[in-house]
């Protein structure tokens, strides 16, 4: 360990981590798992089976009180109003300028309250800028300290979840939360993840973390659950197309520049609406897109995208993808050249390797209901 990440904290799972041989690295101010056996081995073990994630970095807010509706209408950009109680929302948040705050997930666990999960490099920046445009009567409570997050994501998560919970797993649909036993302990859970296959969240306070462990990891055995880190939810949600805050989106990007048009409600006031519905109007210079390539070789984030001699765009995030076996990368790139099929070529070490863009998600077979 080095001195740099003597001050990172431990999440409530690091010593199961520690002694699962875990190579732990220092994320978002967190001592967390990178990898156990190996990144490949973790994400097939996603994509045709079963895994547990440690994602307790994530940060939680709760929003609540009379106006908390109006509020979250205004910060984020997708229609909160649309949420019945136990429905979960993906969105955003938006700058003045249509650039992103951060891209979160909006519970709805009551008539006037809300459960918002937002990525640990912004928490406190989210807080706070959350904190500076409340109006009314609304209450912005910061729970992250006191929650851990397991998430059991693969085809067979259910039957995993099955054997720790009487909840009916059969009927919940995706992107629903629930509180209920598990474990015999009573815990939100949801069925969300990042990584495109089928899989529950588990929201638990930190006196019940280390049992919840011990449940969980005692009935994954029966089902070859392997632990899996960070190397593999980043190449999972690669495949998927689903966006990293830091690379893929930023203060800098548009939610109609990195193809989240979809999560934006059009017939509703909200911060930087005008901005980002002009450039709608006017088409982005630039767009979000996918890219394969031939050969071993894969693009980092920052790597130049190249039309012939002309510099069109950079790669925002690349890897060998494990379950296409070949590279793949998300990038920006000028307009003209964002349609399926275009080609262009990527420079990965001063040499340039041709690239398609294909249309999004890479991985067409994930389980996801």
């Amino acid at each position: 360990m080095t001195a740099t990440n003597l001050n990172a904290i431990k999440t409530p799972f690091y010593q199961f981590h520690v002694e699962a041989g875990a190579k732990i690295v220092e994320f978002a101010g967190f001592l967390m798992p990178v990898q156990y056996k190996g990144v490949t081995s973790e994400h097939l073990a996603v994509r045709e089976n079963i895994g547990l994630f440690d994602l307790s970095h994530m940060g939680e807010f709760e929003v609540s009180g009379p106006d908390a509706l109006a509020f979250l209408q205004k910060t984020t950009t997708n229609n909160v109003a649309a949420l019945e109680i136990g429905q979960i929302q993906y969105s955003c948040m938006p700058y003045a300028e249509g650039g992103i705050v951060d891209d979160l997930l909006i519970y709805r666990t009551g008539e006037d309250s809300f459960f918002l999960v937002v990525n640990a490099s912004n928490l406190q920046k989210d807080f706070d800028w959350l904190d500076s445009h409340r109006e009314g009567e609304v209450s912005l409570v910061d729970l992250s300290a006191g929650l851990g997050l397991l998430a059991i994501q693969g085809p067979n998560a259910q039957k995993l979840m099955t054997q720790l919970t009487d909840h009916d797993l059969e009927n919940m649909p995706y992107y629903t939360h629930v509180t209920a036993k598990v474990a015999g302990v009573d815990l939100m859970f949801s069925r969300t993840g990042y990584t495109g296959e089928d899989g529950f969240e588990i929201y638990i306070p930190n006196e019940h973390c280390s049992a919840l462990w011990k449940a969980v990891t005692k009935a994954g055995a029966g089902h070859n659950l392997e632990l899996i880190g960070l190397g593999a939810r980043d190449s999972l949600r690669l495949e998927m197309k689903m966006s990293l805050y830091g690379n893929d989106i930023d203060q800098a990007t548009t939610p109609v520049e990195a193809g989240l048009g979809w999560i934006v409600h059009w017939d509703k006031d909200f911060i930087g609406k005008e901005v980002i519905a002009q450039q709608k109007a006017e088409k982005p210079k630039r767009r979000l897109i996918c890219l394969e390539l031939e050969g071993k070789a894969f693009p980092r984030h920052g790597y130049k995208i190249f039309d012939g001699e002309k510099e069109i765009g950079e790669v925002t995030s690349g890897t060998f993808s494990p379950s296409l076996k070949k590279p793949v990368a998300l990038g920006y790139v000028a307009r003209r050249k964002a349609r399926i099929g275009s080609t262009v070529e990527v420079e990965i070490r001063n040499k340039r390797y041709p690239a398609v863009v294909v249309k999004p998600p890479f991985y067409k077979n994930a389980s996801h209901r």
